[in-house]
C-alpha cells in the first residue's frame, strides 16, 4: 500500500478537532501530522489530546513544512479561499470546508489557483459520500422510485451567540451558507443536474443581519427541491425524496453519527440500515486516494462553483421576491 497522505490543519475549529481530525485518524490512507494556530498555547493541548506531533504558531509555517502533503482548511468562511489559494501556492493539495467561499467570483479564483499550481482542491461535503446517500442515489438511478419528482428537506439548530462566526455577515455566516448549502448540493446530486431557477424567502436577524431562516424552491428539469434551513429553531434534520411510485426518507441526512448505524426508509415500510461508519474517515481517505492515484476528488471545484451559483440565486430571490434564474 502507498504511504499515507500527510495532512496539516489550519486552525483549531470545532469541526476539525471534534469530527474531521478524529475521523481522518481512523483512515487507511490519511494521517494528520501537523496543526497550526495563531494561539499556539491553546492548540498544543488539542494536539496532545489528538496525538498530532507537530504544532505551528502560524499558518505560513505549516504551509512551508515539506513533510505535509495536503491541507485541511476549516477556517471561517471568509478565509476559505484566501488560505486555500495560499496553500495551493505552497504546492499543497487542499480540502476546504463548505461553503467553498463567499461568492461565485471567489470559487472561480480558487479554480484558477488550482489549475495554475497543479494541485488537488475540493470542498468538504462529507455527506455526499456517506453510504446512505450513495444508496439513495442508486435507488433513484435504478428507477425504484419511478420518475423522480421532489426532494423535501429541513435542517436547523439554535444559535444566537453574538460572538459566534455563524452570526457574522462579514465572515459569511447565516443559515444558507452554513447548513442550507447541504440540501442545495445534495438535491443537485439526486437530480443529476443544475436547477433552472429558484424562488426563496429569507428572514434576517434584526441585530446580526444574517439570514436566520431561509426557505427555497429549486426547480429542476424533472421536478423540485423544497427546503428550509434555520439557525434559531429547534434542532432537526430530515430529507424525503419522492418519485411517482415510491419515496425515500433519510433519518439523519447531514450529521450522520460515527458511532451508531444510520437508516433510510423506503416507501414507509422497508428499512435499510447502514453499519457504523465515520463519514469524515470516508471523505479523508477518498481525497487521499485521489492524491495518490491522481484521480478526481470527491467534490471538485466545478461542482462547488455550480453550488455557489445556486446559492447566489437563492440570495437574490430573497431580495427580489421573484423567481431567479441560476447562472449557467
Amino acid at each position: 500500500m502507498a504511504s499515507k497522505i500527510r495532512w496539516g490543519v489550519l486552525g483549531n475549529a470545532k469541526i476539525a478537532r471534534e469530527k474531521v481530525i478524529p475521523g481522518m485518524q481512523k483512515g487507511e490512507l490519511s494521517v494528520v501530522t501537523a496543526i497550526a494556530s495563531r494561539e499556539p498555547e491553546k492548540v498544543k493541548e488539542i494536539a496532545e489530546r489528538l496525538d498530532i506531533p507537530t504544532v505551528y504558531g502560524s499558518y505560513e509555517a505549516l504551509l512551508a513544512d515539506p513533510n505535509v502533503d495536503a491541507i485541511y482548511n476549516p477556517l471561517p468562511n471568509d478565509l476559505h479561499v484566501p488560505w486555500s489559494i495560499r496553500a495551493a501556492e505552497a504546492g499543497k493539495h487542499v480540502l476546504c470546508e463548505k461553503p467553498i467561499g463567499l461568492s461565485v467570483a471567489e470559487a472561480e479564483q480558487l479554480i484558477a489557483a488550482r489549475d495554475r499550481y497543479k494541485v488537488k482542491v475540493g470542498e468538504a461535503f462529507m455527506a455526499k459520500t456517506h453510504p446512505q446517500w450513495v444508496r439513495s442515489l442508486e435507488l433513484v438511478k435504478n428507477g425504484d422510485l419511478g420518475e423522480l419528482r421532489a426532494m423535501i428537506g429541513i435542517f436547523s439548530y439554535f444559535n444566537r451567540d453574538a460572538a459566534n462566526i455563524r452570526n457574522s455577515v462579514e465572515k459569511g455566516g447565516g443559515a444558507l451558507m452554513d447548513i442550507g448549502c447541504y440540501p442545495v448540493t445534495l438535491s443537485r446530486m439526486i437530480f443529476e443536474g443544475e436547477p433552472l431557477r429558484v424562488a426563496s424567502c429569507i428572514e434576517r436577524d434584526p441585530d446580526f443581519g444574517v439570514d436566520r431562516l431561509t426557505s427555497a424552491i429549486l426547480e429542476y428539469r424533472q421536478g423540485q427541491c423544497v427546503f428550509s434551513c434555520g439557525t434559531q429553531m429547534a434542532p432537526y434534520q430530515r430529507i424525503t425524496i419522492l418519485g411517482t411510485k415510491a419515496k425515500i426518507e433519510i433519518e439523519i441526512p447531514f450529521n450522520a453519527p460515527p458511532d451508531k448505524p444510520t437508516r433510510l426508509i423506503f416507501d414507509g415500510t422497508r428499512v435499510e440500515e447502514f453499519p457504523i461508519c465515520d463519514q469524515y474517515t470516508i471523505q479523508g481517505d477518498l481525497f487521499s486516494e485521489a492524491i495518490q492515484k491522481n484521480g478526481p476528488v470527491p467534490v471538485g471545484l466545478e461542482d462547488s462553483l455550480a453550488n455557489m451559483k445556486a446559492i447566489e440565486a437563492i440570495f437574490r430571490g430573497g431580495t427580489s421576491g421573484k423567481w431567479e434564474a441560476v447562472a449557467g
